[in-house]
């Protein structure tokens, strides 16, 4: 059995938890010389700190795995992919940083991107376009990040929704009149018609809800349920952001209603009755959907967010992709990853969700690094109400690793253990490490073209070598 080092992840955990190590090493019966040694890799982490850490604490074991850096790694490689090309720095250099020392990656990463940012900015000026940002360095890229160092789960966040629910009454049936009782007895708010093109709007002045009637029920709890948590626990909000962002920037503000929206759905889908309805529908997102009366999204969102210690969910990963391969929601509690730019793997099933709306398609999908997982899809489409108003189609991705598939109603009549079977998919051509793939449509990063004028293959970006990428 390999020995894991895993330092920084049990240093992380502790400082997340604010915790000495002294107490650390309490809780884990051990001396705190002995927890030093580990936090600097001195010593291995051995199996019954494992098991401690992961019986006190509820996380999955794969947290200390060196797969844990895997979209780190990749996000290196994507946002320093000039300086990398130019230098001898190869892909376990970038591996070995982000597990040992993800801090001064994560400062390296943070400055590669802001280098790209001020390089398309220029290039702008010159050029005559605007400079403007972009989608790599958004603030909403951002709140995706903060979500994701998260593990899109919200502690404190889930138990207060959750506390609200069984106090406001919320149940499957009852959810609308439950809210709209307890924004009029607790907060003097009514609700009204929307007669413009906003889907909700609040006049705090008449303390007045205006929801649009195009909204379908589950979608109309579910600006209510967001209303009511600004209003009760706005302020926390706003402190959470805050660790990450400066009050007053985009970013704060956007990641504020990301978590009233992380609340919304917690409140009208309480964790450990979700949990357990879940689990014994074996994670049937159409069972769900229709037992709550929610959409198909709002359902794959919250079951990407059931990381409660000691009641964990099956931890999945969740997209949601348009026609042209934009990824406009993407949260997980793993370390799947796809690129920020240059689009995703066309070999992924989220695009043959599209050719037969309303059906789930199942694919089990092999990454670079061996990692396989069990994905469905399907695609989703809204629409305004009015005849000739266009509608808005998306694929909705819902993913884990095969370890967890069994789990799944999916994975029915599926052989998990078959690795030929898999599809085999990157995390986006521009850092795809899959040189032989005929479906590339970017040249890898790192790799110098093969230009050959009397010969051609069916690989469209043919480089130099046969090693790995640098």
């Amino acid at each position: 059995m390999s020995r894991t080092y895993a330092g920084a992840r049990l240093r992380r955990l502790r400082e997340d938890r604010r915790m000495s190590q002294a107490e650390l090493a309490r809780v884990l019966c051990i001396s705190p010389s002995y927890l030093n040694q580990m936090e600097h890799d001195s010593r291995p982490l051995t199996v019954p700190v494992l098991l401690r850490l992961t019986e006190t604490f509820g996380i999955d074991p794969g947290f200390f795995s060196e797969r844990d850096t895997t979209r780190l790694v990749a996000d290196l490689r994507e946002a320093l992919a000039g300086e990398i090309a130019e230098s001898r720095v190869t892909a376990a250099d970038l591996a070995d940083l982000a597990s040992r020392t993800p801090a001064v990656a994560r400062v390296l990463l943070d400055l590669g991107r802001r280098n790209q940012e001020l390089s398309e900015r220029l290039a702008g000026a010159t050029d005559g376009r605007d400079g403007a940002r972009t989608s790599a360095s958004s603030p909403h890229e951002e709140v995706r990040d903060f979500f994701y160092r998260r593990r899109n789960y919200l502690h404190a966040t889930d138990l207060a929704a959750e506390d609200l629910a069984a106090r406001t009454g919320v149940r499957p049936g009852e959810t609308t009149a439950a809210l709209t009782a307890r924004l009029a007895a607790s907060h003097g708010v009514h609700l009204a018609a929307e007669t413009g093109d906003r889907l909700h709007h609040y006049d705090e002045s008449t303390r007045t809800l205006h929801l649009s009637p195009r909204l379908r029920p589950g979608r109309r709890a579910f600006r209510m349920a967001t209303q009511l948590a600004l209003l009760e626990h706005g302020d926390d909000f706003a402190r959470l952001a805050a660790e990450d962002f400066a009050p007053g920037t985009p970013a704060h503000g956007l990641t504020r209603i990301g978590i009233a929206h992380y609340f919304a759905a917690a409140l009208i889908l309480p964790y450990t009755a979700f949990h357990a309805a879940a689990e014994e529908a074996r994670y049937d997102i159409e069972r769900l959907t229709d037992h709550y009366g929610v959409g198909y999204e709002t359902v794959c969102h919250r079951l990407s967010t059931l990381q409660r210690p000691r009641l964990l969910g099956v931890p999945f990963s969740f997209v949601r992709v348009d026609r042209a391969g934009n990824m406009s929601k993407r949260q997980s509690a793993t370390d799947f990853h796809f690129s920020r730019g240059g689009g995703t793997c066309p070999l992924w099933n989220v695009y043959e969700a599209f050719a037969v709306p309303g059906r789930i398609h199942v694919q089990i999908a092999a990454m670079p690094d061996g990692r396989r997982y069990l994905w469905t899809a399907r695609a989703v489409t809204r629409h305004r109400g009015g005849w000739g108003e266009p509608g808005r189609v998306y694929a909705i991705g819902l993913g884990c690793e095969i370890r967890h598939a069994h789990r799944l109603v999916y994975s029915e009549g599926l052989d998990l253990g078959n690795t030929a079977a898999a599809t085999p998919i990157g995390m986006g051509c521009r850092v795809c490490e899959r040189l032989d793939c005929s479906q590339r449509a970017a040249p890898p990063l790192g790799r110098p073209l093969l230009i050959d004028h009397h010969s051609s293959t069916f690989v469209p970006y043919p480089v130099t070598g046969a090693g790995p990428l640098t």
